[in-house]
């Protein structure tokens, strides 16, 4: 599994590189979480950062499997409790010299300026489900809204987030701080993550966070630049006569 970075962290990431207008895997990545407030047998993190250093501006997202703070741990309290940022939860926030755009659902987006002042408002969406079944019917792929590169190049971000993560090293915060301290955006998120973590009752200097392996990546083919042990993760070793070709 992927954590919630592979399950949610797509549709989230998709919007975010439409706006980009990225047509490429990152030449940078980076990423910073754990799995903390609850104990289980899972292995992803719950929270998490990825750090995606795109050359126009970069992508960052983040993952919250807490509520806002401990005294909404009860599961069923959880839905209209979970932390918000520019006025999205689960939703993307575009932020620009003058202003931003907040997506926070999929049918719907607002523009405001940088005095929070609503400027244009969108509504409307079409069934990714129905347009799916129009072009089966027509066969014609120009028909999708999407092409399937589309979700290659966002599930990538998923995994090459994961990638980093999990060949890094639980570090104090002051050590994260510290290693991000050159990107502002970057710092400021996890500045948010250490809040909201202590609002769940959570000492970062006890139940540690995990300061991912700065990867780079050449977009053009995909691979990892002078990190083996990453770039071996980008697949996996088959059992022979059941091996995915290099090329299909």
């Amino acid at each position: 599994g992927n954590g919630d970075l592979g399950n949610q962290g797509i549709h989230q990431m998709d919007i975010a590189r439409w706006f980009l207008g990225e047509n490429e895997l990152s030449p940078h990545v980076l990423s910073v979480g754990g799995r903390l407030g609850y104990i289980d047998d899972g292995e992803t993190a719950n929270t998490q950062i990825v750090y995606h250093g795109y050359e126009k501006a970069p992508l960052i997202f983040e993952v919250r499997g807490l509520p806002r703070g401990k005294e909404f741990h009860d599961g069923k309290l959880w839905a209209g409790n979970m932390d918000k940022y520019q006025g999205a939860s689960v939703g993307v926030v575009i932020e620009c010299e003058g202003g931003r755009i907040t997506v926070p659902n999929y049918t719907g987006a607002t523009a405001y300026d940088k005095d929070g002042k609503e400027l244009k408002k969108w509504n409307g969406s079409v069934s990714h489900y129905e347009n799916f079944i129009k072009a089966v019917h027509s066969r014609k792929s120009s028909d999708l809204h999407a092409d399937v590169l589309e979700g290659h190049l966002s599930s990538g971000l998923c995994h090459t987030g994961n990638i980093s993560l999990r060949l890094g090293e639980k570090k104090s915060p002051d050590e994260i701080r510290e290693a991000i301290k050159g990107d502002k955006g970057l710092s400021a998120t996890f500045a948010r993550m250490a809040e909201h973590l202590e609002a769940n009752g959570l000492d970062l200097t006890k139940d540690r966070l995990q300061l991912g392996v700065p990867l780079t990546m050449d977009p053009k083919t995909e691979k990892f630049v002078g990190n083996d042990k990453a770039a071996a993760m980008l697949t996996r070793e088959y059992r022979p006569g059941f091996v995915v070709p290099e090329k299909v």
